[in-house]
């Protein structure tokens, strides 16, 4: 599966962006919202991502990188996101945040920062539906891949499998033909992917050639 990622996308034409986007090979949008405060960055807020919602026509993958994420739910629903996602180490109660999330009538993903190890989702794991690995450090895009995600992502699959969760795995930052190729071989079920796609001159090539791997 392959999530195009909206924070590359060209912010002066959305409707444009989104016209290619609705044709294409792609299984959901990736949508970061970035308040400055968790990381170094501000992107979009929900004033915004109410007219990205009403022009696209594929399930909204929502990752927030905020503090206090668990505020939003109820804005997060009213997109009609399909999935939203947490970070680990924004959440204090992460238990509930994911039932707050489940409650709400969607997915509920949890997101790990590179330095943060996969054990610490032991005992979370078969709750959530989605695990999201970042493979840059978040806050900005066209980051560079960091190499060590290809073995974490092993070791998050084993710990899946072991405690029968049906989570998918999914992997955001430095995202292209290469490391996606390593991550699909690794046990990687969703692509994350910003500026590969939307910087290729033929962004729905670009998505299609990742959702082959």
């Amino acid at each position: 599966m392959v999530s195009p990622s909206l924070l590359s996308a060209n912010f002066a034409n959305l409707e444009a962006e989104m016209n290619w986007f609705n044709q294409s090979s792609a299984d959901w949008l990736h949508i970061d919202v970035m308040d400055g405060v968790f990381v170094p960055n501000i992107s979009f807020g929900f004033p915004v991502l109410r007219h990205v919602a009403r022009i696209c026509r594929k399930p909204l993958d929502v990752h927030l990188m905020i503090v206090q994420p668990e505020k939003f739910v109820q804005e997060v629903k009213a997109l009609g996101a399909y999935l939203m996602n947490v970070h680990y180490e924004a959440c204090t109660h992460l238990h509930r945040v994911v039932g707050q999330i489940h409650e709400a009538g969607m997915k509920a993903g949890v997101t790990l920062n590179p330095a943060t190890p996969v054990g610490v989702l032991e005992d979370i794991a078969a709750d959530v539906d989605l695990v999201l690995l970042m493979s840059v450090n978040p806050g900005f895009g066209g980051q560079q891949f960091i190499p060590h995600t290809v073995e974490k992502v092993r070791r998050l699959r084993e710990l899946l499998d072991r405690t029968g969760s049906r989570a998918l795995i999914e992997v955001d930052g430095g995202v292209n033909l290469e490391t996606g190729r390593m991550l699909r071989e690794a046990g990687a079920d969703v692509l994350v992917a910003g500026s590969y796609i939307f910087a290729a001159p033929d962004p729905a090539k670009a998505c299609e050639e990742l959702a082959r791997l």
